[in-house]
């Protein structure tokens, strides 16, 4: 190898190298300024309502609190299903623009919640008979939740929401 081809082979491992660190510097520049981006007051202020705003949501959509609000005697077992299914989408409907403010995996958690418990609801709905009132799907689905306590997610997402909480304050 001549002396031109080792000059040329340096010049190029210094370039290379000057090149790598540059790249790490923006990376390290790009990473303080989301951190930075992320404290300020308005931000944190938003993320925390946002926050807010989805465990209301999700008491909102708890089984139990959802048949608490609707109790209307008088609908029979299928539109008392339709009822409570389209009471959780317009309620996750509502709050769906908060998923900007919030970690991916509450938001997802969430998302999880209302699947489970629309789920929940057909299964239940389906066992009953066709002439079964909206009151007897209620009583099914309080019985499933006292027989099944670890059957809701409900805890398992307000946790997971109070700890992403605590982490911004």
């Amino acid at each position: 190898m001549s002396i031109l081809e080792t000059i040329i082979l340096i010049l190029i491992l210094i370039l290379l190298l000057g090149f790598i660190w540059i790249l790490t510097e923006f990376s390290g520049m790009k990473k303080q300024l989301e951190e930075h981006k992320n404290n300020e007051p308005e931000t944190l202020r938003l993320r925390l309502q946002a926050y807010e705003r989805i465990t209301l949501l999700t008491e909102r959509i708890a089984l139990q609190n959802l048949l608490s609000r609707h109790t209307n005697a008088g609908l029979s077992c299928r539109q008392m299903q339709m009822t409570l299914i389209d009471s959780i989408k317009q309620e996750y409907e509502y709050n769906m623009s908060q998923q900007i403010y919030v970690s991916t995996e509450v938001w997802r958690a969430v998302n999880n919640l209302k699947e489970q418990n629309i789920y929940i609801i057909n299964q239940l709905a389906a066992t009953l008979p066709a002439q079964a009132s909206g009151m007897d799907l209620n009583k099914h689905i309080i019985d499933y939740l006292i027989n099944n306590s670890n059957a809701s997610l409900h805890n398992i997402v307000l946790e997971a929401i109070n700890y992403e909480a605590k982490k911004l304050m």
